[in-house]
């Protein structure tokens, strides 16, 4: 079972896509956000479906395919993650998990366009596992049973532009984050309990074909246990919350590969959550 969010931007209807058949939630939930997840949307729907109560969605050809939760009030993001990439970017693996922010309007569908602001020079892609909140965290005691306020797993890109990212970041990093478009998220949000262990997960990269990462987050130096139980001494999680967890090795930054440019198309995969694509546009001024 996995939740998606077909159509127009603003005009999304929220279904889940089972066995390559939709059915219609707008009888559950006007939309796949926070309130849903909190009021155990997951397992009502889960109850819904096997009772027969779901309308089937006949999905149009080419219909858009959104972003599976509608924005989030926060999309908190673990840099360098993994020790490969720490690497790469000239850094020692760091010791404690490290905080930036993307802007939520970052967030868009899977397959959209990913616009390129005027001046970018360095975009780079990232591919990373996202967790969706699903029940709120506040100082959480350990991280033994931090997985259980995960409602499930999504395939995320953080794009960045370097050069924001460092050299105009005045020590901050989110300026390198937060142009929109810059969080490809989907296809799907797949449920915890589908998608296995969260530590066990192969996610790769490609430009242009051209395989680029390939890794596993069993190679995280912060498991997502650890990351939402650290997280939540600092910052209440909401349901609904997007966490990033980092990317691993074979970026741009690391010098081996050439930058993005309009054009370019990307792909990235996460197995067991989904694959996705965007091109590569100017942003519209």
């Amino acid at each position: 079972m996995e939740f998606m969010r077909l159509g127009e931007p603003g005009a999304e209807v929220p279904v889940i896509r089972e066995n390559g058949r939709y059915f219609r939630l707008d009888t559950l939930t006007a939309d796949i956000d926070g309130d849903f997840l909190a009021n155990e949307g997951i397992e009502r729907t889960r109850t819904a479906l096997a009772a027969g109560q779901l309308a089937e969605f006949a999905a149009p050809d080419g219909v858009r395919i959104g972003s599976p939760i509608a924005r989030p009030m926060a999309v908190l993001c673990i840099g360098q993650n993994y020790a490969a990439h720490a690497a790469e970017s000239g850094d020692v693996p760091p010791e404690i998990p490290i905080l930036f922010y993307k802007h939520p309007n970052t967030v868009v569908g899977a397959y959209d366009d990913v616009a390129v602001p005027p001046k970018a020079e360095k975009v780079d892609w990232e591919i990373e596992l996202g967790v969706v909140i699903g029940k709120r965290a506040r100082y959480l005691t350990s991280a033994e049973n931090a997985l259980d306020y995960v409602a499930g797993y999504v395939t995320s890109n953080d794009v960045s532009e370097r050069d924001y990212q460092v050299a105009q970041s005045g020590g901050q990093w989110s300026k390198g984050k937060s142009s929109e478009t810059f969080n490809p998220l989907g296809p799907a949000l797949v449920p915890a309990l589908e998608a296995g262990d969260p530590q066990q997960l192969r996610l790769w990269s490609k430009v242009n074909g051209e395989p680029r990462q390939d890794s596993s987050t069993a190679d995280m130096i912060f498991s997502v246990a650890t990351i939402i139980y650290h997280l939540s001494q600092y910052v209440v999680l909401e349901p609904g919350d997007l966490i990033n967890t980092g990317t691993p090795q074979g970026v741009a930054l690391s010098g081996r590969f050439p930058y993005l440019k309009e054009g370019d198309v990307m792909e990235v995969g996460i197995d067991e959550v989904g694959a996705q694509r965007q091109r590569l546009v100017p942003a519209v001024l």
